[in-house]
């Protein structure tokens, strides 16, 4: 079978697309016959070899993976040959590994999906469970009821309109172009920000009436960050999760007292708190396949390439250009 494989860390040219053995599953596995792949953030720090839960070398650098069941081990009684499954590196012992046109993982690791889901829409769920989590668990005592996002076009921005507006929240995105603006009103951004020629801060309170918003969820960091403390309503969190763009060079805790008339609150959130909570991460992952079978969130795909195309979605995934989530296929 063809799988891929980085055996020095590096950029997309170190991707190989290789031969490997078929894996057979142990008593306790089963066997996933690939039909789409998710490229993500993840997959590519794994490629370059800077991932803080980085697998061995040669590495296979996928975190989910989408297909059918085709073979399953002696013990397993509950998973039969031919049903729809995902399977994410979250819930594996090491990450990485989705890569291949057949994987095998431990049965109590798939997520059943129903009949009715599109396997290329399922794959893309790792931004929402990642959504999910930022619109739900890092807000204050009160739930919020308007969220900025900030590249509300990406793939877990996208996610996160999308499950914000099934939440009934108000949402304002920032983005860079016209074409970006209407694919995330087209998600249900409920207004937008061009981030290069706009003031962020003062358009934001200027939609909110004044009042701020009860969340920003940023991904950027760097030298914008504090100045979002100045969205934020009474109560409200700003949250990283990522930084892009380097760490702030403000001292937060000088920056945060000049808002202590909203209390304002700062988090950094990584899903890897989730880590050994398998219930709590998995509970995460049933929430938004039932909204995806209900037809509640629509996952946007950006591109679609070939496993055999691996340095090429790599090569857009880091371009910055890509409106949702990369997807690839066997």
């Amino acid at each position: 079978m063809k799988a891929v494989l980085v055996h020095r860390p590096g950029g997309p040219e170190v991707l190989d697309y290789v031969d490997v053995e078929i894996p057979q599953p142990g008593k306790l596995d089963v066997q996933i016959k690939a039909e789409a792949f998710g490229v993500g953030q993840p997959d590519a720090l794994i490629r370059r070899g800077v991932y803080k839960w980085m697998p061995p070398l040669p590495a296979n650098p996928g975190n989910d993976v989408a297909g059918h069941i085709s073979a399953v081990g002696d013990g397993v009684t509950d998973i039969v040959v031919g049903q729809k499954v995902l399977l994410s590196a979250r819930d594996l012992s090491q990450r990485g590994g989705c890569y291949a046109e057949y994987v095998v993982a431990p049965a109590d690791a798939v997520h059943i999906l129903p009949e009715s889901v599109d396997l290329e829409e399922a794959v893309c769920l790792a931004n929402y469970q990642v959504a999910w989590a930022l619109l739900h668990e890092c807000g204050n005592r009160n739930p919020a009821d308007s969220v900025l996002v900030i590249g509300a076009a990406g793939g877990v921005g996208t996610s996160i309109v999308q499950l914000a507006k099934l939440a009934g929240m108000t949402v304002i995105g920032t983005v860079s172009t016209e074409e970006k603006a209407a694919f995330a009103k087209s998600n249900g951004a409920d207004h937008v920000i061009f981030y290069r020629d706009e003031d962020v801060v003062a358009r934001t309170r200027e939609l909110t009436g004044g009042q701020g918003v009860g969340l920003v969820l940023d991904h950027v960091c760097g030298p914008d960050f504090a100045s979002y403390l100045g969205v934020l309503g009474k109560w409200g969190t700003l949250v990283s999760y990522n930084a892009f763009a380097g760490l702030p060079e403000q001292n937060l805790i000088e920056e945060m007292r000049k808002h202590l008339d909203v209390c304002p609150a700062v988090r950094c959130f990584s899903f890897h708190i989730y880590d050994h909570d398998r219930e709590g991460r998995r509970t995460i992952m049933r929430n938004v396949i039932s909204a995806l079978e209900r037809a509640a969130i629509k996952p946007a795909i950006s591109a679609r390439l070939k496993l055999s195309e691996v340095r090429e979605a790599h090569a857009l995934l880091e371009s910055g250009s890509a409106r949702g989530k990369i997807i690839m296929i066997p």
